[in-house]
């Protein structure tokens, strides 16, 4: 999961592999693929980041680059 926060300041975890799309309109705009919709004040680039810390942490990267016989991103 990575934490994201929304305009009022509260903070939630999101899971990543639900996320669809992810735009800057220029407040960050999350879109679920159950449709639900977040605005959150993390930078479109720095939930790129917490996506990719997470992946590396539950190794999802590791066994991505292990199968295509290519390097860890």
């Amino acid at each position: 999961m990575i934490q994201v926060t929304r305009l009022n300041g509260t903070q939630f975890y999101l899971n990543p592999f639900l996320i669809e799309t992810l735009e800057e309109t220029p407040d960050t705009v999350i879109l679920l693929t159950n449709g639900k919709r977040f605005v959150v004040k993390e930078k479109a680039a720095e939930i790129r980041q917490y996506i990719k810390s997470f992946l590396k942490e539950i190794e999802v990267i590791k066994a991505l680059g292990a199968f295509t016989g290519g390097p860890d991103v």
